[in-house]
């Protein structure tokens, strides 16, 4: 076998594994400029519910106080929900309240609003265009001092790393399924979802708020299966997670993870 043919055969297995396997992993970003605050209290409290809709961030979603709102600028109407960032202060513009060398990854849970009766630098952080991250307080207080109010930073989306597989919790009523899905890993945000019940096909949902997804069909009594791509591109099958007994309010884990 010649070296020609050995690399053919090489770079055709790892093609392969990363559609079959990982579908390569969500690669990390290049490094940007912004600036943060916090909320939410010393035990970071106040940081349940939200924009994205994953209600108590401790023991619904796994997320715990390592999260953050984002401005309007990055938030993307929702879209952005359960994406990760690493996040640094920057230690050469603001040595009194940045910790040198420290960083955490967060997870976007929140929306931080505009005040438009506020400058930009001067209490209207979050207005557009300025990237900012409202982080929660144990979150800032790994890179910063508290009594720093505001930092800037230099933040990367990264890859989230999750524990066990994909959530799927089910809300709404009759002829209105509302489906929180979270735990979403790799690129953590979510592009598009399809739902199909035992006794129908695939059927687009439709993005409601923050990461949930409205269907307008009748499915009660069917199990359900659903078809999730990530922002990256990257599809999962999760083919009969919710049982045909299902009923509204309850959470459906999975072994499947992206």
């Amino acid at each position: 076998m010649t070296t020609t043919t050995v690399m053919l055969v090489l770079v055709s297995f790892l093609v392969l594994c990363c559609f079959t396997i990982s579908n390569c992993g969500f690669s990390p970003s290049g490094w940007n400029s912004a600036h943060a605050t916090f909320y939410g209290g010393i035990d970071a409290s106040g940081t349940n519910g939200g924009a994205c809709g994953y209600g108590n961030i401790f023991s619904a979603t796994g997320y715990g106080t390592d999260t953050t709102a984002l401005s309007t600028a990055l938030f993307n109407n929702g879209a952005s929900c359960g994406e990760c960032y690493k996040i640094t202060c920057d230690y050469r513009t603001d040595p009194k309240w940045c910790l040198k060398g420290k960083s955490v990854i967060v997870t976007a849970t929140n929306f931080c609003p505009p005040n438009l009766s506020l400058s930009p630098n001067k209490g209207g952080w979050c207005n557009p265009p300025l990237k900012h991250f409202d982080m929660s307080q144990p979150a800032w207080e790994k890179i910063a001092i508290y009594r720093g109010g505001i930092v800037p930073v230099f933040y990367q989306r990264v890859p989230c790393a999750r524990q066990g597989g994909v959530r799927f919790t089910m809300n709404g009523n009759n002829y209105f399924e509302l489906v929180l899905i979270t735990n979403v890993g790799g690129a953590g945000s979510i592009k598009s979802v399809y739902i199909k019940g035992s006794k129908t096909g695939w059927m687009a949902m439709t993005r409601n708020w923050g990461e949930n997804w409205q269907s307008n069909e009748y499915l009660n009594g069917q199990s359900l299966s659903f078809k999730v791509t990530t922002t990256d591109g990257v599809t999962r099958l999760f083919r009969g997670v919710v049982p045909a007994n299902w009923a509204f309010g309850q959470t459906f884990p999975t072994r499947v993870q992206f």
